[in-house]
């Protein structure tokens, strides 16, 4: 992995969401980076090698995340969550970057998610995230919910939009 977001061309699918927040780039970090409070939308958990949730919940390079997400976004009970397993593999805090890769044979499927953070004056921060497939079990992610993860990943840069803004003019 290189210390850049991967580039959308040549993979399998690309996933791509950004939003304008109304708040300074350290209060849309610290929400982005606030794993507890995305109960709201998805179950984000740091984890032991174990799979036991960690206490304090603070994400570093190497960690290991457990990830349920609703798709379509929603909070109703779903017949078929989606779960998957993360190893963090960059938190920059100066530069509000934070990336992670699937933990699963990289011979199915490798996915690389970034999420970055840029300020654009006048207190205003841009938030922008990429997710990229590739390897064969990617196509079936493409073909059967290509459409919802966009919505998904949407409804993460708008929930942030709107957490971040809340908090930041509370």
């Amino acid at each position: 992995m290189s210390d850049l977001p991967p580039r959308a061309e040549g993979a399998v699918l690309a996933v791509i969401a950004s939003s304008v927040i109304d708040a300074p780039v350290e209060k849309v970090w610290e929400v982005l980076l606030d794993f507890p409070a995305y109960s709201e939308c998805r179950t984000q958990t740091v984890v032991d090698a174990n799979e036991r949730p960690v206490p304090d919940q603070a994400a570093s390079e190497g960690s290991l995340l457990t990830l349920k997400v609703h798709l379509p976004p929603s909070m109703e009970p779903q017949m078929f969550p989606g779960s998957t397993r993360l190893r963090v593999s960059l938190v920059d805090h100066a530069a509000h970057r934070v990336a992670w890769t699937n933990r699963m044979p990289a011979w199915l499927m490798t996915t690389e998610r970034w999420q970055w953070l840029t300020v654009l004056g006048d207190g205003k921060t841009k938030y922008e995230t990429i997710e990229v497939f590739n390897g064969p079990i990617a196509y079936l992610v493409r073909w059967f919910v290509s459409g919802k993860l966009k919505l998904g990943f949407q409804a993460m840069a708008d929930g942030l939009k709107a957490r971040a803004e809340s908090l930041s003019h509370a």
